[in-house]
């Protein structure tokens, strides 16, 4: 239990930093659920759009320290292949 002035401003700094963190991976993980499910459906076309909205949110996560670069960096570049790949899939189809 915090005591001091210090470390009951520093709780209440962590409970605001905590709630605004759970909604920014909340945000960036519906953006990568859209994407996913753009890819299952099989349409390129959304799939890349999707893919193109969830870039800057990922991206956002990294500058707001909610996520390490290298893990967005991953992420959006193993979305992008899935993209690519339904893309020479669907013509040959």
């Amino acid at each position: 239990m915090a005591n001091t002035a210090q470390s009951k401003k520093r709780a209440r700094q962590s409970e605001t930093r905590y709630a605004i963190n759970k909604a920014r991976r909340s945000r960036i993980r519906t953006f990568l659920r859209k994407v996913e499910e753009a890819l299952a459906s099989g349409d390129q076309a959304v799939a890349a759009e999707a893919l193109k909205n969830a870039q800057p949110e990922l991206q956002r996560g990294v500058s707001k320290g909610v996520l390490h670069a290298n893990t967005v960096s991953r992420k959006i570049s193993r979305l992008a292949h899935r993209v690519k790949v339904l893309a020479t899939a669907t013509p040959s189809a």
